[in-house]
């Protein structure tokens, strides 16, 4: 398929002209109901989907993420020699809202229950604030990657969505076919 770049231009013109809107309007935000939470006005709506693969855990793996704005769509995907799911994981999560240039509105579709539990669960706040410790004997495995996570969080409106893998899922599907083909990449190194 062919990749569209102009997500990042489109986003960047649409939060710009938001930026100048909430100033025109002595700083008060609008707020509306996305979703079940309430939004900022004017913030662009974007949908990410992500993936992770590793062949062997640890082994090789790789990463895929779908983003969607309106119409453009946007693929990126990369891997490392040595890694294990849960990092190729999170790597997607962290890859996909890192290319977002502004704020944004995400609806964030993953099959990794670790990933959406963590966050929509609430975990990942009770680790964070516990030094990255799931428990008092047990340090929570990633911690870096949680960090950069977490900064991301704070910046996006974040919702975490589960889906089910390998299955009807259309966008799920091709980010695993970006993952998959990442991590064969990342093997032949």
């Amino acid at each position: 398929s062919e990749l569209n770049g102009n997500i990042f231009v489109s986003l960047s013109s649409i939060l710009t002209e938001s930026r100048a809107d909430l100033l025109r309007s002595g700083g008060r935000l609008a707020l509306k109901r996305r979703g079940g939470r309430a939004v900022a006005d004017g913030l662009t709506e974007v949908t990410i989907y992500t993936d992770g693969a590793c062949s062997g855990n640890p082994g090789p793996g790789g990463y895929g993420v779908l983003l969607i704005s309106g119409t453009n769509r946007k693929e990126l995907s990369g891997g490392e020699a040595e890694t294990t799911n849960n990092r190729m994981e999170l790597t997607a999560v962290i890859v996909g809202l890192e290319a977002l240039k502004r704020r944004c509105v995400v609806t964030l579709y993953s099959d990794s229950k670790y990933v959406v539990d963590m966050v929509e669960q609430g975990w990942m706040k009770r680790w964070r604030a516990n030094g990255w410790r799931r428990s008092k004997t047990e340090a929570a495995k990633n911690a870096d990657l949680l960090e950069r996570l977490w900064a991301l969080l704070q910046r996006h409106e974040v919702r975490f969505v589960w889906v089910k893998g390998h299955a009807s899922n259309p966008m799920n599907n091709r980010c695993d076919e970006l993952a998959v083909a990442a991590s064969r990449s990342a093997a032949k190194k």
